[in-house]
């Protein structure tokens, strides 16, 4: 595979199946938020059922407060539990989001320099001037990729953090 068009449209080619693979992974952490919320949702809505039961059966002052007192105490706990099984999703999904994207830029990256090279190999007499200019573009655009992944780190770091923090506070 010779041919410069062939090598790129090779390399789209596998560019868009590790998208096709992240999109998937960021799909499966969507699910298992989900699951996650319709569980926590269903337990509550039972736990509040069952205690409006037990309210409406209650026979005095003391009963009602020791009932409210039992049903309430363990709510910071399970919302604790519930944050922090939130964030390890969260931190899940976004790792391996990562890491796919990042191994997809670099094998996209490497095949498109390879094409680069070859075109260049094969450019015509004359053409240097345009070749130069390639090689100039090629080369912001390198830049701007650099920089687009190192804010994306940062993203990632802070919105890691925040979670954290949050999962923390309660």
């Amino acid at each position: 595979m010779n041919n410069p068009a062939e090598q790129i449209i090779a390399a789209s080619q596998t560019h868009l199946q590790a998208f096709e693979g992240a999109a998937m992974k960021a799909f499966a952490a969507a699910e298992k938020l989900v699951e996650l919320n319709m569980a926590a949702s269903k337990a509550v809505l039972g736990e509040s059922l069952g205690h409006a039961k037990a309210v409406l059966c209650v026979k005095s002052p003391q009963e009602f407060m020791s009932l409210q007192t039992a049903f309430f105490q363990p709510v910071a706990e399970k919302s604790a539990a519930y944050f922090q099984h939130v964030q390890s999703i969260a931190t899940e999904g976004g790792t391996d989001f990562s890491k796919q994207i990042e191994t997809s830029l670099a094998e996209a990256k490497k095949a498109f320099a390879a094409s680069v090279d070859q075109l260049v190999k094969n450019a015509p007499a004359g053409s240097e001037a345009a070749v130069a200019a390639l090689q100039n573009a090629m080369s912001q655009g390198q830049k701007a990729v650099e920089t687009a992944q190192a804010n994306f780190a940062v993203v990632t770091k802070q919105t890691s953090d925040m979670v954290k923090k949050t999962t923390q506070a309660v």
